[in-house]
């Protein structure tokens, strides 16, 4: 095969960025045992979710993040027109989610945290790092999107209002410390301590449990099951991890607490798609692995 045909091939970088983004997703839902979650073992605390239905929505999703990381690498500033377009392909690429799913919400979280690091990521390819592609995202999540269209208050937004709790989207613009501060230094860890890859990314995800205010667990079972996911996380951490016996007692408990409450950490399985993308983002460019 000559050069020329081999960089045709080649995929581009939106291609790639969606590529990473659809597949943070499915090894989040592919993941096992999580607690409450959609899993291999079966739909946790949901009725209307499986594990081949969050695999459908994900592939869903890729022309919309193909789109995103385009729209970042041609527009190539941050400012108001990228965040009304990156809001337009974000409402796009929903309606195209609803479709494949029938109408139930599967990755709407993750549409916005996602899309955000997509862009920010394709902005400056070169500047790879977790930090710097969160930082870039925050920047992009604070401005106004004008052309979003009126709507009622999501369960999110009301949980937000409620309880007073930062949501998904002031959590976007922090700079998703959920993934950056907690889940991204957790799977690093579990990964240098010897756990094996499954392991590390449980792990990751209940560091993220045990520190965030869930707005989907707060919908479901308020500030009982908010208090519950969060004990319940730092109590596998705490014994050890996932990876060990007094670990996995700790899980199981955790996850039959959450059950009984009908309560279900999706705000938390939102970030650790976001910490796979973010850790996987350096080695994919060919950039070296930034220290945290």
């Amino acid at each position: 095969m000559s050069a020329f045909i081999a960089a045709r091939l080649r995929p581009s970088l939106a291609e790639r960025l969606a590529d990473l983004a659809v597949q943070a997703l499915i090894d989040e839902a592919d993941l096992s045992p999580k607690p409450a979650l959609v899993d291999r073992r079966g739909s946790g605390a949901h009725r209307d979710l499986d594990l081949k239905l969050m695999h459908a929505s994900a592939r869903a999703l890729w022309p919309a993040f193909h789109a995103m990381a385009d729209a970042g690498q041609s527009l190539a500033e941050l400012g108001q027109p990228l965040r009304e377009t990156i809001g337009r392909l974000g409402r796009e690429g929903e309606a195209r989610m609803l479709a494949v799913t029938g109408g139930v919400n599967t990755h709407r979280g993750a549409i916005w945290a996602l899309g955000l690091l997509v862009t920010a990521a394709a902005l400056e390819p070169v500047q790879a790092a977790p930090q710097q592609v969160s930082l870039r995202a925050a920047r992009l999540a604070r401005l106004e999107d004008r052309q979003m269209p009126a709507q009622a208050p999501s369960h999110g937004e009301r949980v937000r209002q409620r309880y007073g709790v930062r949501g998904a989207r002031e959590e976007a613009r922090c700079g998703f410390p959920g993934a950056l501060q907690h889940g991204l230094p957790q799977l690093r860890r579990s990964r240098a301590a010897g756990f094996d890859e499954n392991h590390a990314q449980l792990d990751a995800l209940l560091a993220i449990m045990a520190q965030l205010e869930d707005t989907c667990v707060l919908h479901r079972a308020g500030l009982e099951g908010l208090a519950s996911m969060q004990h319940g996380a730092r109590a596998v951490l705490q014994a050890g991890g996932s990876a060990t016996l007094a670990g996995r007692r700790c899980l199981k408990a955790l996850e039959h607490d959450l059950l009984a409450l009908n309560a279900s950490p999706g705000g938390a399985a939102d970030l650790l798609a976001a910490t796979l993308f973010l850790d996987r983002l350096e080695p994919m460019l060919g950039a070296p692995i930034g220290s945290l």
